[in-house]
């Protein structure tokens, strides 16, 4: 049996964030907050295709009075790894209101030039309806709370920068019967890298449907409405105790606020008061039972308490709800399920993030993957899982150990494999 292993809780802290708030987020399954983009696996794109318009640089007072494009490339593949058939068209998606900005060649790529159909960035106040306040029409990467601010959707009145347009918007694949992942680009700047990796589409079984408004958002009354928006004016702006009380507010106003208790919950436990963000998730899973978020973040409370078993049950009951945009809820389930000694399920879950986490957000299931299969001697399929943590996470402190179980597997294998050559 192989020795148990936990995951470094080290490790994992910086990506709490990213955890509850996920770089491939989703248009079914509750609210979360607004993904974090981070690293990814480069998509090697070949020369631009699609809706790419040329620069005009003639105006010197014009370019100083407008921001920068945003470009953004990757490629668009099906859930099995396969190219699409034909051109998918690439939308981006700002509180929940749809706009196509191109399409993909016939390999699946794309390269775009951001809100070039019309020059100019929608105004992300514009959207109006359930959108921002847990809908989960939009998914958690337009749900980000980080509020609306009107102005942001022209040039003389960004003071901000043209992303600042995109705090509250995602890009996603659009196919008729299938569903996309959806990756956020708050953080997606003019000068940064184009490249947002590959987003996967899922094809459509007999009882799914593409999105869905969860009934919770949309029974929200206008005052409890109003303070859950202020709360997420005031976290745009970094005031967070200015927006805990607002989210208390709406929620005493309305004690079924799913999104709003999140929101508390997500303060509390940046707070330290355990007690009171898990009382928080537990509401907000109660009153929305749809939203995948609150049992993230209930799985994060019970990964740092080092509780197996409850880190499972919530990370399966969130793959109950949605097991297609949320690897990191697959990886969560491969911890627990290491620790508990199910070796099978824990590979199996381990895979599955693999499969999905196409960007490499959390690298170390690539090195749990490894343990696992180094357990089980299977040593070049352990190799590869680790060299894949290695280019994922190249300074992770996890990194010089993990370098070294790598130079001992090649002394071991490369004998073997040369003495069957000859």
């Amino acid at each position: 049996m192989s020795p148990r292993i936990c995951v470094p809780v080290i490790a994992l802290a910086a990506a709490v964030f990213a955890l509850s708030q996920p770089a491939f987020s989703q248009s079914r399954g509750g609210s979360t907050g607004a993904g974090s983009t981070g690293s990814g696996a480069s998509a090697n794109i070949p020369p631009a295709t699609g809706n790419v318009p040329t620069s005009n640089s003639t105006s010197t007072t014009s370019n100083a009075a407008t921001p920068p494009p945003i470009m953004v490339s990757g490629r668009v593949m099906l859930e099995d790894g396969a190219a699409p058939s034909g051109p998918v068209t690439i939308e981006r998606v700002c509180n929940g209101n749809p706009r196509a900005e191109g399409y993909t060649d016939s390999h699946g790529y794309f390269v775009l030039q951001l809100g070039s159909s019309n020059s100019q960035f929608q105004d992300a106040s514009e959207s109006g309806g359930a959108g921002g306040r847990g809908s989960t029409l939009s998914g958690p990467g337009s749900n980000s709370g980080l509020g609306s601010s009107s102005g942001l959707g022209s040039s003389s009145h960004n003071p901000l920068g043209l992303d600042a347009a995109l705090m509250n918007c995602e890009l996603r694949a659009r196919l008729s019967g299938y569903h996309s992942q959806s990756v956020s680009l708050i953080d997606h700047k003019p000068l940064d890298n184009p490249d947002v990796g590959i987003i996967l589409l899922h094809r459509l079984g007999a009882g799914e449907a593409a999105s869905t408004i969860s009934a919770a958002a949309l029974n929200v009354p206008k005052p409890a409405g109003k303070a859950y928006d202020k709360g997420m004016s005031f976290l745009k702006k970094g005031k967070t105790e200015e927006a805990r009380i607002s989210f208390q507010s709406a929620v005493d106003l309305y004690p079924r606020f799913s999104s709003a208790w999140f929101e508390l919950g997500k303060l509390q436990a940046a707070d330290s008061r355990v007690d009171d963000a898990r009382r928080s998730f537990l509401t907000a899973k109660e009153s929305d039972p749809q939203a995948v978020g609150p049992y993230l973040e209930l799985a994060l409370i019970s990964l740092h308490a080092r509780n197996w078993s409850q880190l499972a049950d919530y990370t399966y009951q969130a793959l109950k709800l949605n097991s297609f945009d949320y690897p990191q809820a697959f990886f969560l389930n491969a911890v627990a399920n290491y620790n508990l000694q199910r070796l099978d399920t824990a590979e199996k879950s381990a895979r599955a993030a693999q499969r999905l986490d196409t960007r490499r957000m959390y690298p170390e299931n690539s090195r749990l993957l490894g343990v696992i299969l180094l357990g089980r001697q299977q040593y070049s399929e352990a190799a590869d899982a680790l060299r894949d943590f290695l280019v994922a996470a190249p300074h992770s402190p996890e990194a010089p150990a993990v370098r070294q179980q790598l130079d001992d597997l090649e002394k071991k294998t490369i004998p073997t494999s040369q003495t069957a050559r000859k």
